[in-house]
């Protein structure tokens, strides 16, 4: 018996020695983020990581995020490090923080070699699928060890947009021109998660071949390639005025079927729980069209 003490003894030893006993998480970046013990502080530098940080069950954990983190309630009350475009790491750092959630494509990674010499983790998030949403979730909880709570929020998200994929598909796809904006006129390309809302909801993306995730176009490519729905977002959470200028275009499909639709932007814009919203809009919009 004493001797297999020491053999357990000896064991758990190895395992604090060897760092066998950390947490370990593969990022969007392919790199393994790896902590000794989950997050006590984490910083997120951007407003949909903020809200997958709270859907993982660690939203207490969070000491810093960046301009526009409002939801849910409690985010509004979180510290502020900058806007996701510009961002203070002076203060980021005074936050003495165990853990940041960094945005590639809208954060950039120039910062990462910094990060690592300041010896503070650095997990890479870039959802670009809509499994990403919960498999993001899923690893901020094993980061933060929140996973019980992450895996229901997972499990939630993934269930449900299978339901709605399963309800909503059509044998003949109905073709959507989505408009973020329109001054300049922009919209997706197939990359982006908005795409693949499409897809589940039985359309598809007539600029999905654009080369740029978010390109900007002009009125005569949406003449051309005459969309049979025009789904619009803007800035906020009522219809855009903008959306209704289509209206002088008569000889378009959408105008002509009244397929004029509106989406709060947040509820597909953002790749967060907040997609089941967006994605039951968007079905309901689409089975409108014949």
């Amino acid at each position: 018996m004493r001797h297999c003490r020491y053999v357990v003894a000896a064991l758990l030893t190895v395992v604090a020695q060897t760092g066998l006993g950390d947490i370990v998480v593969r990022d969007f970046a392919g790199r393994d983020v790896r902590l000794a013990a989950p997050a006590q502080r984490i910083v997120a530098l951007a407003p949909h990581i903020t809200e997958n940080v709270f859907s993982a069950g660690a939203g207490d954990r969070l000491v810093g995020a960046v301009a526009y983190s409002d939801y849910p309630e409690q985010a509004k009350a979180v510290p502020r490090v900058g806007n996701f475009q510009s961002w203070s790491l002076e203060s980021l750092v005074a936050l003495q923080p165990d853990l940041v959630l960094l945005w590639s494509s809208g954060n950039g990674i120039d910062t990462l070699p910094v990060f690592d010499r300041l010896g503070i983790p650095v997990f890479v998030s870039e959802p670009r699928k809509l499994s990403d949403v919960a498999d993001t979730i899923r690893k901020i909880g094993k980061l933060a060890g929140t996973r019980a709570v992450a895996e229901a929020e997972a499990r939630r998200i993934e269930h449900t947009l299978a339901t709605l994929g399963d309800e909503y598909r059509r044998e003949q796809p109905v073709s959507v021109f989505y408009q973020i904006w329109n001054e300049p006129l922009q919209t997706v390309n197939g990359e982006h998660l908005i795409s693949q809302l499409m897809a589940l909801c039985g359309g598809y993306n007539v600029f999905a071949d654009a080369p740029s995730l978010a390109p900007k176009i002009n009125i005569e490519s949406v003449l051309a390639r005459d969309p049979d729905a025009i789904v619009a977002s803007g800035m906020d959470t009522a219809r855009p005025e903008w959306l209704d200028d289509w209206r002088g275009y008569p000889s378009l499909i959408a105008v002509r079927s009244g397929a004029l639709f509106f989406i709060p932007p947040d509820h597909v814009q953002r790749p967060t729980a907040r997609v089941l919203l967006g994605a039951r809009e968007l079905c309901r919009q689409l089975a409108t069209v014949k």
